[in-house]
């Protein structure tokens, strides 16, 4: 465990040069350990970077602020982005690493969502399980060449199913290559998620 740029982290070299690095990002009263095993088991082989959150919501790590359950505070998600992506930044030069695929759940992939599209480029690509559109108004983007799958539960009762159809046309708006599957499941993952973003993640 380390801290770069201010976050907590893991970092665990990678074993199969051929696969990008994924970059786990933990949902609210998560940690940088948190999403490992779920890495190993979709990018066997992959190096592996795994932030801890830097807010703390009643004791709870968060990448970023909210003011209540679904309403974010835009300003703190802007400069939390800005400081994950300068962390982004030097763990790819500390480690010798790619560009990563991230791979967020709820929290996590909020933060990823905000990611791509204030830091287009920075990221190969992103995995968001339960993810929300980020702002209000989303910053204007060129996304081309980046891919993102979408995994949204239907009976998330976190996440309105307009709004994941909302996040995966802003993102396919912007040129990225996106794939969305509403699964029969609430906010909490499952093996279904698991085997989508394995193939998903082996098909880069």
């Amino acid at each position: 465990m380390s801290a770069t740029t201010d976050f907590i982290h893991v970092f665990e070299p990678g074993t199969d040069p051929a696969r990008p690095p994924v970059l786990l990002l933990h949902g609210t009263g998560g940690n940088e350990s948190d999403l490992l095993p779920l890495g190993r088991m979709v990018a066997p082989g992959a190096a592996l970077l795994s932030p801890r959150g830097q807010v703390l919501e009643n004791g709870m790590p968060r990448f970023f602020r909210r003011l209540s359950e679904g309403v974010f505070d835009e300003d703190d998600l802007r400069r939390r982005t800005d400081d994950l992506a300068a962390f982004i930044r030097d763990a790819q030069a500390r480690h010798g690493i790619a560009a990563p695929v991230a791979l967020g759940f709820s929290n996590g992939a909020n933060v990823a969502a905000s990611l791509l599209l204030r830091h287009p480029g920075l990221l190969r690509g992103a995995a968001l399980l339960r993810a929300m559109v980020p702002y209000a108004e989303p910053p204007a983007a060129r996304l081309e060449g980046t891919k993102a799958l979408l995994l949204s539960g239907a009976a998330d009762p976190i996440v309105p199913a307009a709004n994941s159809e909302r996040l995966a046309g802003i993102l396919q708006a912007a040129g990225a290559s996106v794939k969305h599957h509403a699964l029969p499941l609430g906010h909490g993952l499952s093996q279904m998620d698991v085997a989508l973003t394995r193939d998903w993640l082996a098909a880069l």
